[in-house]
């Protein structure tokens, strides 16, 4: 029976007659837990994105497979640079990716979208998938009360949590604080520095309160800080403050600001706001169809950032070092020779290279952002004046509109390591009926930052 198999070896007669055996016939050795024979990403591999603790697919793949058989849920709550949900989505798997990091997340969806282009390009099956913002988690917890307290206790405390937010800020910001004004909190190199709601976004009104706390200051220059801007405050009202005679500067509250650890090293970074300009292009072609046609053009990108003086970072830089700042809205590299000599580079000389990718909807006001929430509870899930015991859950729930809405990338373009090309138009977009549509344009630049905006657009 061996003989017919051809399983019999024997080199030459008078020798002992050997089994021949196939490596995967053999039992094997129980997996360890030390793998020695997968290797780190490559500098070189196709896979590779950059990201610091980027993990090796193949090493997700066999985790994947000991655990999972195909459809099965895979969840990942610390997804860093996306590799769970990539070998994932490969494998046939659903999957869950989450992650505080704003580089982690826009990462993980540059991935995500070329894992599809590659299944696609493969004539293999793939799903669409979302990127949701699930809640201000920082600052709902920074400002949690906890304990039995009357209201007047609970609104005192919050006093104080808000108070030691401003506080928590200012040192972030590396700012001297004003004790003893009633609108500005600090100043820092000769400007004043204000910072707006930690549970608001901030809107035209505080911006004109601010002009008008600065004029009657006598004051020209200030900082504004704030979690949220109200979409479309920018650029109208720094042209405004700018013909009033105020140099305003807008700046995001990373939510980095809540560690303290990096508080305490100065690693929290305040970035500046940005504007986004798309507009509509329209069928030449008239006919029914392309009436109800349109493209989508980014037209520019303008950035405002400036992450201090220059002067003190060339100051700073050690002799035959090298670094990248920002000023004037322009990314410079310095170099410092040996001997002092400083040299600067401009490496963003147009708009576009600003811009690491962006997205369309187009028709971004038809997905309403619907949550479950205990009844009664605000849209956040806070139930007023009332405290649930620990480990019990209200027994009755309640969807409700957020107010806002949920994006749906429909057409996207973005640089990868390979291909740093960017569209600056998008594909033709046909809709199904005449009418007025909100089109949702999102831009993500360099840094990880997103910014968006809306364009109305009439069809038919």
């Amino acid at each position: 029976m061996l003989y017919q198999q051809d399983r019999i070896v024997q080199t030459k007669p008078g020798t002992v007659p050997q089994q021949k055996r196939y490596l995967d016939e053999m039992p094997g050795v129980p997996l360890q837990d030390l793998w020695l024979d997968i290797n780190m990403v490559q500098p070189q591999a196709s896979e590779r994105t950059g990201y610091a603790t980027q993990k090796p697919e193949e090493m997700l793949e066999r985790i994947i497979k000991l655990g999972t058989n195909g459809g099965d849920l895979v969840a990942d709550f610390f997804a860093g640079s996306g590799t769970t949900a990539a070998v994932a989505e490969k494998l046939g798997r659903k999957w869950i990716a989450t992650d505080l990091g704003k580089f982690a997340i826009h990462t993980t969806r540059k991935r995500l979208i070329g894992v599809q282009r590659e299944l696609k390009a493969a004539d293999r099956p793939f799903r669409a998938f979302e990127v949701l913002n699930l809640g201000r988690y920082e600052r709902r917890a920074y400002l949690n009360v906890g304990g039995r307290l009357s209201a007047e206790q609970r609104e005192q405390a919050l006093v104080q949590k808000e108070r030691e937010f401003r506080e928590l800020v200012l040192r972030a910001y590396k700012t001297e604080p004003l004790d003893n004004d009633s609108f500005f909190h600090g100043k820092q190199a000769g400007r004043l520095v204000v910072i707006g709601p930690i549970n608001l976004p901030v809107g035209r009104l505080f911006v004109e309160e601010v002009i008008t706390e600065c004029r009657k200051r006598g004051a020209t220059r200030v900082d504004l800080l704030a979690f949220e801007f109200e979409m479309g405050l920018f650029p109208a009202v720094l042209e405004e403050a700018k013909q009033k005679g105020i140099d305003l500067t807008p700046k995001y509250i990373p939510a980095e600001v809540f560690d303290k650890r990096a508080v305490d090293r100065g690693q929290v970074v305040f970035h500046d706001i940005s504007f986004v300009e798309a507009t509509p292009r329209y069928a030449k072609d008239r006919s029914t169809r392309d009436r109800l046609t349109l493209r989508i053009k980014l037209t520019d990108f303008s950035v405002y950032y400036t992450q201090g003086a220059a002067e003190a970072a060339i100051k700073a830089l050690k002799d035959g070092k090298n670094g990248v700042i920002c000023d004037q809205g322009q990314l410079v590299k310095i170099s410092k020779s040996k001997d002092g000599a400083v040299k600067r580079a401009v490496l963003t000389r147009h708009w576009t290279d600003w811009v690491d990718y962006w997205a369309v909807d187009f028709n971004y006001q038809s997905r309403k952002e619907i949550i479950t929430v205990p009844a009664g509870a605000g849209v956040d899930g806070v139930l007023p004046g009332f405290e649930a015991p620990q480990g019990e859950m209200p027994l009755e729930f309640e969807r409700r509109w957020t107010g806002g809405y949920i994006f749906e990338n429909e057409w996207q373009s973005f640089r990868t390591r390979r291909n740093r090309e960017l569209e600056l138009i998008t594909a033709e977009h046909t809709y199904d009926h005449p009418g007025r549509y909100t089109v949702a344009v999102k831009v993500v630049d360099i840094f990880g930052n997103d910014t968006m905006t809306l364009v109305p657009v009439s069809l038919g």
